[in-house]
C-alpha cells in the first residue's frame, strides 16, 4: 500500500487537525465551511458560490461514484480546498469517467483526508466559520497559523466579478419558446438555465458588470439574479440594477446571493450567519402554500428584516418599503432565518436556497413555474394596458 504524504489543517483560532494529502500537494487558504450533503459532491465542488471556501464534507465517504462529464455546475472546480474523512479507494458508477482525487489533482485543488470531520464540524458549529489553511508542504502548525491569519476574510469580500462569465451566452428554450429571461451572472450554476429551458424560457446569461439597459436589450421579459459568492454588502452595482428593475416594474426572481441583492434593493440589510446553511436537508416553510420543503442550501449571509432578531420568529406581515409592501415568503424552520421575499405591489420574489439543486432534493422546483407564471401574468397585464 502506497503511503500518503502527511498534511495538516489549521484554523485561525489555532485548532489543528492532522491528515494526509488528498488531491493536489501544496498549500491553500480560505474560509472553513461544512456541507452536510450525502450526495452531490461534484456539484458542490463546481459551484461558483464556494469560491474562496474550504469545504468540509460531513458525509464520511467521499468519491464513491467518481466524477463524470455531465454533473459539473460550471466549467471548473471553485472550492479553495477540500476536507474529507475517508476517500473512496475506487470510484464505481456507470456514468463515471474518472476518479475524484485525480480530478482534484488535475485542477490543482489542495485537499486533506483522514481528518476527524465530525470533530471539525462540531468545532465550526460552536465557534463559527473561520479562516483555515491546509498544507502538505509545511507541517509546522504555528508557521501555517501565521499565514492563515493573514488571509482575507469573507466579510467585505467582493467576488462576483471573479466567477462571472466574461462574455454573454444563450441557453435556448426546450420545445416551444415562451419567454426570454436575462440572467445577471454573479456565479450562476448551469442547472438554473436548464430548469428555465424546460419551461420554454430562453436565458441570456450576462456578465456581472452588465447594466439594466444591456439586459433588457436582449428582449428580456424578466430578469434573474443568480447565486454567487462573497459578501452581499459589497454588491452595490447589482443592487442598483435591481432597484432600477423594480422602478421599471420588470419581473424579478433572485436565488441565494440574488435574494440578498434584491433584499438590499428593497431596503433591507444583510448579515453573516455564524456558520451558514450548506447541505441538502434544510426544512423551509413556504408561507404562500403552507407546505414544508426539504431544500438545498449554500449561503453564509442572510437578509435582515425588521422585527426578526437572531432566532426570533419572522413576522408574517406586510413590511413597508420604498417599492411598496413586501412579505417574508419562506422561513428556515431550523433557525428562523429569512429564506424568501415576495413583493406585494411589484412582480418580484426571491428564495435564499436552491430550487435548481441538481443533486436534489427537488421539492422547490415549482418555483421556476412560479417565475414563469409571474412573467405570463405581467405580459397579460401589459397587453391589457396597451389595448
Amino acid at each position: 500500500m502506497v503511503k500518503r504524504r502527511s498534511a495538516i489543517l489549521v484554523l485561525e483560532d489555532g485548532r489543528t487537525f492532522p491528515g494526509e494529502a488528498y488531491g493536489s500537494v501544496g498549500e491553500t487558504f480560505g474560509e472553513a465551511v461544512f456541507n452536510t450533503g450525502m450526495t452531490g459532491y461534484q456539484e458542490t465542488l463546481t459551484d461558483p458560490s464556494y469560491h474562496r471556501q474550504v469545504v468540509v464534507q460531513t458525509a464520511p465517504h467521499i468519491g464513491n461514484t467518481g466524477v463524470n462529464g455531465e454533473d459539473d455546475e460550471s466549467g471548473r472546480i471553485w472550492v479553495a480546498g477540500y476536507v474529507v474523512r475517508d476517500p473512496a479507494r475506487i470510484g464505481s458508477n456507470w456514468r463515471a469517467t474518472g476518479g475524484l482525487e485525480d480530478r482534484l489533482a488535475t485542477e490543482g485543488v489542495v485537499g486533506i483526508s483522514g481528518v476527524d470531520t465530525r470533530a471539525l464540524t462540531r468545532h465550526l458549529r460552536e465557534r463559527g466559520a473561520m479562516r483555515v489553511g491546509i498544507s502538505s508542504i509545511d507541517n509546522d502548525p504555528q508557521s501555517l497559523l501565521t499565514r492563515v491569519r493573514q488571509a482575507p476574510q469573507m466579510v467585505g469580500a467582493d467576488l462576483s466579478a471573479e466567477v462571472s462569465t466574461t462574455e454573454p451566452y444563450v441557453v435556448e428554450a426546450l420545445g416551444e419558446h415562451r419567454f426570454t429571461v436575462a440572467a445577471l451572472d454573479l456565479g450562476i450554476k448551469r442547472n438554473v438555465p436548464r430548469r428555465l429551458a424546460t419551461r420554454g424560457v430562453t436565458t441570456h446569461v450576462l456578465p456581472a458588470s452588465s447594466s439594466i439597459d444591456q439586459m433588457l436589450a436582449t428582449g428580456a421579459d424578466a430578469i434573474f439574479l443568480s447565486p454567487g459568492p462573497g459578501d452581499p454588502a459589497t454588491a452595490d452595482a447589482p443592487v442598483e440594477l435591481a432597484r432600477e428593475a423594480l422602478r421599471r416594474q420588470v419581473p424579478l426572481f433572485g436565488i441565494c446571493f440574488g435574494s440578498q441583492i434584491l433584499g438590499r434593493a428593497l431596503g433591507f440589510g444583510t448579515y453573516k450567519l455564524g456558520y451558514g446553511h450548506r447541505g441538502i436537508n434544510q426544512p423551509v416553510l413556504d408561507r404562500v402554500t403552507g407546505k414544508v420543503e426539504v431544500t438545498s442550501h449554500n449561503h453564509g449571509f442572510a437578509v435582515e428584516v425588521p422585527g426578526a432578531g437572531a432566532g426570533a420568529v419572522v413576522p408574517d406581515q406586510v413590511i413597508d418599503t420604498d417599492f411598496g409592501g413586501v412579505r417574508v415568503s419562506h422561513v428556515c424552520l431550523n433557525d428562523n432565518v429569512v429564506e424568501g421575499l415576495r413583493a406585494v405591489d411589484l412582480p418580484a420574489f426571491t428564495v435564499q436556497y436552491h430550487p435548481e439543486a441538481a443533486a436534489g432534493p427537488h421539492d422547490a422546483d415549482y418555483l421556476f413555474d412560479r417565475f414563469a407564471d409571474l412573467i405570463e401574468g405581467r405580459n397579460h397585464s401589459k397587453g391589457r394596458s396597451n389595448a
